[in-house]
């Protein structure tokens, strides 16, 4: 383990310094930062009825040193950034293994240890920043997994600009992706959906575009569009309003969706529109929401396979997301800082979804699940920057195996410079 973090603390340090000497100036080195984020992750996931595998059950522990630059002087500024991963086995086994936290070959059995590196360049012109190379974009469209040791990444292109005032516009291309749990980059997919679409499907040119615009301090519209070539393309419209009401803030968030196939269309049909609503009250530490959802068309929801959904309904287990789904969502959370006790969080929910047409089901399909979340982070004395979090969550649905799922996290985040 010190060898292997001590050679990717190394080959970080010569793309470092192998790049500085052509470009350096003032502005790239002062405004540098680096943190080293260390995070031991226990996971498991028992499930309750018969099943091919009874439980997925490991622990790992990872270490993520993410070195990012200032940016040249000049009009146009160039820098670059450079994430390094390790992932180490604490332990795990080929009948439990899986979880998503360590790579593993085709025999099932865990590797002892893993490594990734990521680098970025990027290139800064007024509020404009194009940025090539590793990438974890942030879309109503593509939204990587990130709920394990390490996130799900993307290689390829994007541009962010703020340069028209209250509008912020995101487009780019990617090519390809690594999974949380790999080291391989590959092409993308599309979500199989309990078989409704085909996973063998794959494209190297996912596209997108949006923008989001500030039409009040407190009102937000969103246009963005994605197209997996020759697979499917998908609009998303959203709404976002708060206002004062009471003794708090009433928070309304709207977000709908519009999916097609593209083109020859390798992954098969695809007709989906969602909608997925939440109205949230915040007053003092507590929070209280909830919201309807609803799958229409004759296919279910579309995502890029490994990544998540921008859902309100996306949760621990499972997204409600099937054909036609219907759903109830419903969430509390508590911030300890109003009674004082700062770091300390809770948050619980719970959804319903039925209507659902899932293929090789005869029958409605019905499911629900609850959530349970706690953490602390120390916010100061000898243990600042140390973190705890407990995860849980219950799934049962009729045309799966139901779940119970506990996840333990303790997190060390220490600022280098």
């Amino acid at each position: 383990m010190k060898k292997s973090l001590t050679q990717l603390m190394t080959g970080l340090g010569v793309v470092g310094t192998g790049f500085i000497p052509s470009v350096v100036h003032a502005e790239f080195l002062k405004d540098s930062s680096a943190t080293l984020d260390m995070k031991n992750y226990y996971f498991n996931r028992d499930y309750r009825e018969e099943a091919t595998q009874s439980k997925r059950d490991e622990w790992a522990q990872g270490f993520i040193l993410d070195i990012q630059s200032g940016f040249t002087e000049g009009t146009v500024g160039f820098g670059v950034d450079a994430v390094g991963m390790l992932g180490i086995k604490l332990d795990s086994s080929p009948d439990r293994s899986g979880t998503g936290l360590l790579d593993r070959g085709s025999d099932k059995r865990a590797d002892d240890e893993y490594s990734k590196l990521g680098l970025t360049g990027k290139a800064r012109l007024a509020k404009s920043e194009l940025r090539l190379g590793y990438l974890v974009p942030d879309l109503p469209t593509l939204q990587p997994n990130t709920s394990r040791l390490f996130p799900q990444s993307f290689s390829g292109t994007q541009l962010i600009s703020s340069d028209i005032k209250d509008l912020t516009v995101s487009v780019g291309q990617l090519d390809q992706f690594k999974d949380r749990d790999s080291t391989d980059y590959e092409d993308m997919r599309l979500t199989a959906q309990n078989k409704a679409y085909k996973s063998t499907a794959a494209s190297d040119q996912f596209r997108f575009a949006g923008g989001d615009y500030k039409l009040t301090p407190t009102t937000v519209l969103s246009y963005h569009f994605a197209q997996l070539e020759s697979i499917y393309k998908q609009q998303y419209a959203g709404l976002k309003n708060s206002f004062a009401l009471g003794a708090g803030t009433l928070k309304t968030d709207v977000r709908y969706f519009d999916a097609d196939e593209d083109g020859s269309g390798l992954a098969g049909k695809v007709d989906n529109r969602a909608l997925s609503t939440r109205l949230t009250w915040n007053w003092g530490g507590h929070s209280i929401g909830g919201g309807y959802q609803k799958q229409m068309g004759s296919t279910p929801f579309t995502y890029v396979d490994g990544a998540v959904t921008y859902l309100f309904t996306e949760y621990q287990l499972g997204n409600f997301t099937q054909t036609k789904e219907r759903a109830w969502h419903a969430r509390y959370d508590y911030d300890f800082a109003a009674l004082g006790v700062p770091g300390l969080k809770f948050s619980t929910k719970y959804a319903k979804g039925d209507q659902a047409e899932i293929i090789g089901f005869n029958g409605e399909g019905r499911e629900w699940e609850r959530d349970l979340d706690i953490s602390y982070a120390f916010q100061e004395g000898p243990l600042k920057g140390v973190s705890v979090r407990w995860r849980n969550a219950q799934n049962n649905g009729n045309y799966y195996n139901d779940m119970n799922e506990n996840r333990f996290i303790l997190g060390y985040t220490v600022a280098l410079w």
